[in-house]
């Protein structure tokens, strides 16, 4: 598969997941006391950070499908946010406070994603130009 056809899957995931994390964490933030039984114990910081990503998961998708110049640099800001978001996030169970465990995963998973989305728009970003030839 050509990277191109990769960065627009991709690109339509990152939209998928920032309007699935939206609706997730606007309910879990939003949604009042009967949304958020069940959700166990929240770390705020990481939910709030994860609800307004959400918003720039979209940006960056349709960026990534317009092939916009700002594209694989956003996708790397996310990529670097997550991660400093999850490192704060070992600081706080480190230091003994309360989680979930699926958060960890979820952490995990949104750091991969956006890794992943990067290193392919950056790289599609230096490819060089193919032009055919009119002949």
């Amino acid at each position: 598969m050509k990277s191109g056809r990769i960065l627009e899957w991709l690109a339509i995931a990152a939209i998928a997941f920032g309007v699935l994390t939206v609706f997730s964490g606007g309910r879990a933030l939003f949604g009042g006391m009967e949304a958020r039984a069940g959700l166990g114990n929240i770390v705020p910081f990481v939910l709030w950070f994860n609800f307004l990503a959400g918003f720039v998961y979209v940006l960056a998708g349709a960026a990534l499908l317009l092939a916009k110049p700002r594209a694989a640099p956003l996708a790397l800001f996310l990529a670097v946010s997550t991660i400093l978001v999850f490192l704060a996030f070992a600081v706080h169970i480190a230091a003994g406070g309360a989680f979930e465990a699926r958060t960890a995963g979820a952490m995990s998973l949104r750091s991969l994603f956006w890794i992943a989305v990067a290193f392919v728009a950056l790289r599609a970003k230096k490819a060089p130009a193919v032009v055919s030839n009119p002949r």
